[in-house]
């Protein structure tokens, strides 16, 4: 099972974090070959804007199965020390999620995403799983599928939620089904939201 909904939804860092480790350098290059893998449209040099080698990032437990990646973002002020900022989050062995914030961060970001239409947002900032049809229905949007390369979004993969009409990313999740099952079965959960707006991450400037 992916990352329930539930995860984030009242998540505080002062409370729900329990232990904090730099993330080693294979650690970390192995993090980036996963979100290259799931990004194809990802360049290594955007990657290693967004997970610089120094300082390292570093990594807090959150709960018995999720990691949450932080970059550790200097003070500007003398004698403050500074702030880890939450920018990829991963629960067991499942893909490797952006942080929301770090998406609306770089809106040039060219990550694999999907829209759903007006209709969805009301339940999706509760915090809702995406059904099939908000996916299908006019102002829905996927990525193509073909005969030849199969379905555009296979069952698993890593996706940011955009709205029909707004121009921010409203969620994160990982695809139920495929995208072609999806528009073939047209009902049910299409994708499994981790993260959206407003829940406890996206409220956490930084992690201490």
């Amino acid at each position: 099972r992916q990352v329930p909904t539930t995860m984030f939804r009242r998540f505080d860092p002062s409370a729900d974090v329990s232990t904090s480790t730099q993330v080693k350098a294979s650690v970390q290059r192995a993090i980036k070959s996963q979100i290259l893998k799931s990004n194809p449209e990802l360049t290594e040099e955007i990657v290693d804007e967004l997970l610089p080698k120094k300082p390292p990032l570093v990594q807090y437990k959150v709960g018995p199965h999720l990691m949450l990646y932080c970059r550790h973002v200097e003070s500007q002020e003398e004698g403050v020390s500074g702030s880890d900022q939450p920018v990829f989050f991963q629960h067991r062995d499942g893909p490797i999620l952006p942080a929301l914030k770090m998406v609306h961060q770089y809106p040039t970001l060219d990550l694999c995403s999907v829209t759903v239409d007006k209709g969805a947002i009301p339940f999706m900032l509760g915090g809702a799983n995406v059904m099939c049809p908000g996916l299908t229905n006019p102002g829905g949007k996927m990525p193509p599928d073909s005969e030849e390369d199969g379905p555009g979004l296979k069952k698993g993969d890593s996706v940011v939620i955009y709205a029909e009409g707004k121009q921010h990313a409203i969620a994160v999740g990982v695809m139920a089904l495929s995208s072609q099952e999806v528009r073939k079965k047209n009902k049910g959960i299409g994708i499994e939201v981790a993260h959206f707006l407003g829940d406890g991450l996206y409220q956490a400037d930084e992690i201490q």
